[in-house]
């Protein structure tokens, strides 16, 4: 069973799970200010559940690729959308600061 670690706290779930729907289950804050209310859902298309994550989950997929690539993010910051990530595996994650999490100030990570 992998664990998702962030902001200090772990969290176990079933190899495959939904990064966003784990996080948000057990309490997690995946989104910055307003998009608390303004994100799409988990749809992949809005871009606010942006994350880094380390550890083993699945590739990008096409939407993950297309919306990353778009500003205000950039594929080189190594960015994920929680709403299109699988956990295949112990992870750790990191939230940073902006709308979109597109920032470099980290408002939750697995030391904080």
């Amino acid at each position: 069973m992998p664990t998702i670690t962030i902001a200090g706290k772990q969290i176990d779930c079933a190899a495959g799970a939904n990064l966003r729907h784990v996080l948000l289950k057990n309490g997690s804050i995946l989104h910055n200010g307003a998009a608390t209310v303004i994100n799409c859902r988990g749809i992949g298309s809005c871009g606010t559940c942006a994350v880094e994550v380390v550890g083993d989950v699945s590739p990008l997929n096409w939407k993950e690729k297309a919306r990353l690539s778009l500003p205000p993010h950039q594929l080189e910051k190594n960015r994920r959308l929680a709403c299109q990530t699988k956990v295949l595996g112990d992870v750790c994650v990191t939230k940073y600061d902006g709308f979109w999490g597109q920032g470099d100030r980290v408002v939750s990570s697995r030391s904080s």
